[in-house]
């Protein structure tokens, strides 16, 4: 037996080597469109309110103030790898009305999570439980300096790692002004029509493909800054003739890679594309896209995510593909309630936390996306935990900045997209992804037919026992006419499944 576990320990370590040279990932999927939905983020706002709206996928131990034990101690999860109790989330979107001025939530079409194991030398571990990530900057609302390429090489000037991709059947006119500096508009990329950085101002129909927000988080971990402070803890690796190394001292971990597309199309016949006017808009107040930003932490089986390091290239099939899954695959339909009780979703008057629009036509000055106050807490019957309190002052937005002071960091291509106009789309059975980003070292991607502590941790909020926040808002709600809908979910379900091999291939990094 003894023998049988080193020779078996000796075969992992030969296939994680020789993984190295070359990149191998698995895209990470969900059983649903979103855990929760609201004002919490554990990361910036701990136990109380966050001044807006996210949409939350993962583990059911999520809460305003969860840590990564609380996570790994989910009941549920809607990741579909069982022992991935990890949490994921983004700024919510919305659709704001030209004629009447309302919001309308836009919702999440689905979610894909791209798990990149890269050339490097360099052994890369798993996420530790508990490691928090953001990437991009909530209170951006100017281009960056490089334009709309993709840059995770600070030595290529600011780091990005920001975009929207808006697959379209015709480029013609682009989605992007093509003599935008950014200011007035979005930027479309120069070596790619179907990406850019801000909203784009045309409606992204491409087949099973609406509008898409993508973020890069950073791979490096400094063990020394702690899991924590998420401000010094992570960085971009450094470029090393095609391999992508930390600084010595620095853990190597996945890098990971989040597509989030929205069901834009359902607003189509509501607004008036390529006239200027894009009508999407962020839950942090932000009217260009330039805040577009993630949040992440762990929550993952270590062993498990290890194993899948080293052993798993399933690619664009998934990881549930993966071989020698511990605890097997998920289907589970997991949600848990939103902690702040006001209304998030449907037509509103004003964003939720009071978020007044900055950026292009709204312009950059006055304008503060923190709530004058934060929402009393109100105790539910039955409720035996004590919360933390409440702040009675306005909360300033922490700057959530991709970048961390780090040394040199890894030169990188920009992604490059090819978008078909006119897809021939196959019959399958396969669920669907998205084609796989590519480093930058062009890398053939093999054919898919488809897409401890010791110590015990604090008692973990149940969905019988959270503390929640009612808001009352002294407004008048203004309805409307319920937008016409534009498929069935069963075709847009076959649509997901079929999208790999239809209308692009994208190369990220």
């Amino acid at each position: 037996m003894k023998f049988s576990a080193v020779a078996t320990f000796a075969a992992v370590a030969a296939l994680a080597s020789a993984a190295k040279d070359s990149r191998t990932f698995a895209v990470l999927r969900f059983t649903n469109k979103q855990l929760t939905k609201g004002r919490m983020d554990p990361i910036v706002s701990p136990g109380k309110a966050s001044p807006h709206v996210h949409t939350i996928m993962g583990g059911s131990g999520f809460s305003w103030s969860a840590t990564g034990q609380d996570l790994v101690n989910s009941e549920c999860s809607n990741t579909r790898i069982k022992g991935d109790n990890s949490a994921y989330w983004f700024p919510s979107l919305y659709f704001k009305d030209p004629n009447n001025g309302s919001f309308e939530a836009v919702e999440v079409f689905y979610v894909n999570a791209y798990y990149f194991f890269e050339p490097t030398n360099d052994d890369i571990k798993a996420f530790p439980v508990g490691l928090q990530m953001i990437s991009g900057d909530t209170t951006r609302r100017t281009p960056p300096e490089g334009g709309a390429r993709t840059n995770l090489d600070p030595s290529q000037g600011e780091i990005q790692p920001i975009k929207f991709t808006c697959p379209r059947s015709n480029f013609d006119p682009p989605s992007w002004p093509a003599d935008s500096d950014g200011t007035e508009a979005g930027i479309g990329d120069p070596n790619n029509k179907g990406e850019g950085i801000g909203f784009p101002d045309a409606n992204c129909d491409g087949y099973a493909s609406p509008l898409r927000a993508d973020v890069h988080f950073p791979s490096c971990y400094n063990p020394e800054a702690g899991l924590t402070d998420q401000g010094n803890n992570m960085a971009f690796p450094t470029n090393n003739n095609g391999k992508n190394d930390c600084p010595e001292g620095w853990i190597h971990v996945p890098h990971l890679f989040l597509e989030v597309y929205w069901n834009t199309p359902e607003f189509v016949d509501r607004w008036e594309p390529l006239s200027g006017h894009q009508p999407f808009v962020l839950s942090n107040g932000d009217a260009t896209g330039y805040g577009s930003h993630a949040d992440f932490m762990a929550g993952w089986d270590e062993e498990l995510l290890q194993h899948i390091i080293d052993t798993c290239d399933a690619g664009s099939s998934g990881m549930d593909n993966c071989p020698g899954l511990f605890y097997g695959t998920n289907e589970e339909d997991c949600t848990i309630p939103s902690q702040v009780d006001e209304q998030v979703d449907g037509v509103l008057d004003a964003l939720p936390g009071s978020n007044v629009l900055r950026g292009w036509s709204y312009g950059l000055d006055g304008a503060s996306e923190v709530p004058e106050t934060q929402p009393p807490v109100s105790e539910e019957p039955g409720e035996e935990e004590e919360q933390p309190p409440v702040s009675e002052e306005p909360e300033e937005e922490e700057e959530h900045v991709e970048e961390p002071a780090q040394p040199s960091l890894p030169a990188s291509d920009a992604p490059v997209t090819e978008v078909v106009e006119n897809p021939v789309v196959p019959t399958t059975t396969v669920p669907a992804v998205t084609s796989a980003p590519v480093v930058e070292a062009p890398v053939e991607t093999p054919d898919v037919e488809e897409p401890v502590s010791t110590s015990a941790p604090p008692p973990r909020p149940t969905r019988s026992c959270r503390t929640r926040v009612h808001t009352v808002w002294e407004t008048v709600t203004v309805t409307g006419e319920a937008p016409v809908a534009t498929e069935a979910a069963d075709p847009y379900a076959k649509a997901k499944r079929e999208h790999i091999r239809r209308h692009h291939q994208h190369h990220h990094l």
